[in-house]
């Protein structure tokens, strides 16, 4: 479904965003992608939706591969992916009916079959009664839940949400939490970043962490918090040894020194809560 090999990208002006990520989503699986601001989710997701490719490594999605695929191709595999952004993105001289529509008539549905199939959306998202709303009349939760509805339009086999309820409040967090878990529940695979870690503890689903464009955390395999430990602590060590040999003394106690929690995990969540059995 979603396979990422080595994966980096690398930008010319901010350097590494993404640091040899590799990373297997399966078909129907709900995954969390957590991590502080700036630790590469964003990026990471816009690898898999193929806004950005990665400068080394490879991405496979639903069998496409980022090296060969054409731009006709990535327009082609973005009909077959949701994407839902924190920001919503409706257009605002639009009823939520027309938003949900627009996404349909973009891709050349047949338009007798538009009007039963935007209205069928808007009652999955629970927005029948506000289908003739626009944008300014509706509330943070239900401008996303019309998103939703936007980005379920080609019946996607994966959601990518990035950050969907960063704007909302605990109430509308947790409508737009159910409203996804009744998405994956019906077989679409659903990828989705966020901050909320108690929104995550909610739940059993798997999750993976980034910290410095790293993996270093996933809830399914104990072993990839270990290899991050490891990493940082021979990076450390080498980078202790160069500075010991330059000061002529000893680096010993450097590793340790900067190998804390916080270089391997979010503040919000450990690496080590997060490569038990589930979330707590």
């Amino acid at each position: 479904m979603i396979q990422l090999s080595h994966a980096t990208k690398e930008y010319p002006r901010t350097g590494v965003a993404v640091d040899d990520v590799t990373l297997h989503v399966a078909k129907g699986e709900y995954v969390w992608l957590t991590g502080p601001s700036g630790s590469g989710k964003s990026t990471l997701l816009k690898l898999v939706y193929m806004d950005e490719r990665p400068t080394r490594g490879e991405v496979r999605v639903s069998g496409v591969n980022s090296h060969a695929i054409s731009g006709r191709e990535i327009a082609t595999l973005r009909r077959r992916l949701g994407i839902v952004f924190q920001d919503f993105r409706l257009l605002e001289d639009r009823t939520a009916h027309a938003n949900v529509a627009f996404a349909l008539e973009v891709t050349g549905a047949p338009p007798d079959s538009i009007p039963a199939k935007v209205s069928r959306l808007l009652a999955q998202v629970g927005l029948s009664a506000k289908a003739m709303a626009y944008p300014r009349e509706l509330s943070g939760g239900e401008q996303q839940r019309v998103a939703i509805a936007r980005a379920l339009v080609n019946d996607p086999i994966i959601l990518i949400a990035d950050e969907p309820t960063g704007n909302l409040d605990d109430r509308a967090t947790r409508g737009i939490f159910q409203l996804l878990r009744e998405i994956n529940a019906s077989g679409t695979a659903v990828l989705m970043a966020t901050h909320d870690i108690d929104l995550i503890r909610r739940s059993d689903y798997r999750v993976i962490e980034m910290h410095h464009g790293r993996l270093v955390a996933d809830s399914s395999d104990p072993a990839v918090a270990e290899h991050a430990r490891q990493r940082a602590l021979d990076e450390a060590a080498g980078a202790g040894s160069g500075a010991g040999a330059a000061n002529g003394g000893s680096s010993g106690d450097t590793a340790s020194d900067e190998l804390g929690s916080d270089e391997l995990g979010s503040d919000e969540l450990g690496s080590d809560e997060i490569a038990s059995d589930g979330v707590a």
